[in-house]
């Protein structure tokens, strides 16, 4: 299960926002999002890029660090 890390999230809203983000990308499943952790993990039902998952992040006004 792929995982990112995520700067810039300070609530459940944000948490919220990343998961749409997330799951709007085709290919990508089950995303669950950790406020403490700072982090998103997800399934791939197919391959997905990575500058992909980092533009759909910074879109929506966050960072993938790391």
């Amino acid at each position: 299960m792929p995982s990112i890390m995520i700067s810039g999230m300070s609530c459940q809203h944000c948490v919220a926002s990343v998961t749409k983000a997330l799951s709007e990308i085709k290919g990508v499943t089950n995303v669950s999002v950790d406020l403490d952790k700072k982090e998103a993990t997800y399934s791939e039902s197919s391959p997905v890029s990575h500058e992909l998952i980092k533009e759909a992040i910074a879109k929506i006004g966050f960072e993938v660090v790391g």
